[in-house]
């Protein structure tokens, strides 16, 4: 009886610490131009640049705050009058109706008919009649976030990172902030190709 008392504390322990967190699972596909090694972006300082198309975007400055928490993790210093480099960051988040596997999927009634939660739904065919509740899919959410680092004196691109994510959370900015850290991880010189990078976050 202790034994299997035992057993059973150990594997609540374990359901419950694995509910604690969540993973935020992204496709990551970073390029630097620097030199296998090098750390000569270590402290250096950087702006914001904003595109003229931004400029309409008032939630840009929020995510902006993401970005440069990430950024410091890895060294790097916002100083917008004593800008070394400056860093264009884009942000792209859209939902959809998923399937039970994430998959988007489109309403047999069209595309935003499906019916709401419970609807009864009568249906006959032949000698058959039936009755079913039809339960709406969940909503998913797509994210892609990119990063340009730009040296200001040269006007070269010198580090690109974006990530993709597809997920059910809808807490955004906790999972932007997870997706900038997977971006920018092995900075400043990532592995070549397109890899997956996974993420820790609270539940």
């Amino acid at each position: 009886m202790k034994t299997l008392l035992a057993a059973l504390t150990v594997a609540l322990t374990l359901l419950t610490g694995c509910s604690s967190v969540r993973l935020v699972d992204s496709e990551v596909l970073a390029v630097s131009t620097l030199a296998a090694g090098s750390a000569a972006l270590a402290g250096a300082r950087y702006r914001f640049e904003r595109l003229p198309s931004q400029a309409a975007q008032p939630q840009l400055a929020r995510m902006e705050s993401l970005a440069e928490a990430a950024l410091a993790r890895v060294g790097l210093v916002r100083d917008d009058a004593q800008a070394q480099y400056s860093v264009l960051l884009e942000v792209r988040v859209y939902s959809f109706l998923a399937d039970d596997w994430g998959n988007p999927i489109t309403s047999p009634w069209g595309p935003g008919a499906w019916p709401g939660h419970g609807q009864l739904v009568i249906g006959s065919g032949g000698a058959m009649v039936g009755f079913g509740v039809h339960y709406p899919p969940s909503t998913a959410y797509s994210r892609e976030i990119s990063l340009l680092l730009r040296d200001l004196r040269s006007s070269q691109v010198v580090y690109e990172t974006r990530a993709v994510n597809s997920s059910p959370w809808y807490d955004t900015d906790n999972v932007l902030a997870a997706m900038l850290q997977a971006a920018l991880k092995d900075f400043p010189n990532p592995p070549a190709g397109t890899r997956r990078v996974n993420i820790e976050i609270p539940r």
